[in-house]
């Protein structure tokens, strides 16, 4: 299928990793589980990397315990991991709560001044990804994260993000049992989303996004109500972020109530947009997850429940 002239070309690809490389661990977001970060950091090595694990890691906020220590902190972690040219990718401990507030102290001048590299999280780290796309034009990996239970427990989990890693050309085609046409169709344009409820939240924020016109867009949550998510993507529609976007991959709703009243709402708001919508491509906060490149070009075809990138997640 061509690319259609209103999609760019994608984002600029960090290299892949090689065993021997340095990564950085940070927490950007929520506190981590200590031994949870030792499982991480064991599986990172039985792999051949270096984990240097972030200064403040394990701090806690002194008020307000949904945040892995203050904002300063988790901020000055993930700057110095970013800015340091012996640290090959960041990956971020965990999600929950907190990205957005160090993506307003970080020095994104000094971020973009370096070469390229690789950011790999999910969840909250929706916020950092975005602002990664925007301001630095760099693609990314919407995948498991160091301390997560899916990245430590399911070894699938762990073993998809390690060939995307090491061996990107293996891991073009995207799919998963549950894979299948919401929407019937075929569309083509650069993978872009993450978390729905993030996005939602980030319209209208300093380097958000105007619209995600031109993107194949994944969505995936937890934990939120069908008339949540109803909020949500009525929120993306009325801010114009969906205008001209040209398909939806959806990942996994745990914990978001019967799958058919999700469906019903996905049906309901983004119908009309009249473009190809796939059910459960398997990423997200499911017990076991994809890890799915943002910023590359790929196809979308909801008949065969597919995703295939046009060229490897990560360059040579």
């Amino acid at each position: 299928m061509a690319m259609p002239a209103d999609v760019p070309l994608g984002l600029t690809r960090p290299r892949k990793l090689t065993p021997g490389d340095r990564v950085a661990v940070v927490a950007p977001s929520g506190p981590i589980d200590p031994d949870r970060l030792d499982a991480g950091c064991a599986i990172l090595r039985s792999w051949g990397l270096e984990p240097v694990v972030g200064a403040h890691v394990l701090h806690r906020h002194p008020r307000l315990p949904y945040l892995a220590g203050t904002d300063e902190e988790r901020a000055a972690d993930f700057q110095q991991a970013w800015l340091d040219p012996g640290i090959a990718a960041v990956i971020c401990a965990r999600g929950g709560f907190g990205a957005q507030r160090v993506s307003d102290l970080l020095d994104w001048d000094s971020l973009a001044a370096v070469p390229p590299k690789l950011l790999i999280g999910f969840s909250d780290v929706t916020a950092l990804h975005e602002q990664l796309a925007v301001r630095l034009g760099l693609a990314s990996l919407y995948g498991p994260m160091g301390a997560a239970s899916s990245f430590t427990s399911d070894p699938p989990t762990a073993e998809h993000l390690r060939r995307t890693l090491f061996e990107p050309a293996t891991v073009r085609t995207l799919t998963g049992p549950e894979a299948g046409p919401l929407i019937p169709g075929r569309a083509h344009g650069i993978t872009a989303g993450g978390c729905a409820s993030l996005l939602a939240v980030e319209c209208g924020s300093p380097g958000a996004r105007p619209s995600f016109a031109g993107t194949i867009l994944l969505l995936e949550d937890v934990n939120e109500h069908p008339y949540k998510i109803d909020r949500i993507l009525t929120q993306l529609l009325r801010s114009g972020a969906l205008d001209g976007i040209h398909g939806v991959a959806l990942g996994s709703w745990e914990g978001c109530g019967a799958p058919e009243r999700v469906r019903d709402v996905f049906l309901e708001r983004l119908g009309p947009l009249g473009v190809p919508i796939l059910w459960e491509l398997g990423f997200g906060h499911g017990p076991s997850t994809l890890t799915v490149p943002l910023g590359l070009p790929a196809v979308l075809d909801a008949d065969a429940g597919t995703l295939t990138l046009d060229l490897p997640a990560l360059a040579d």
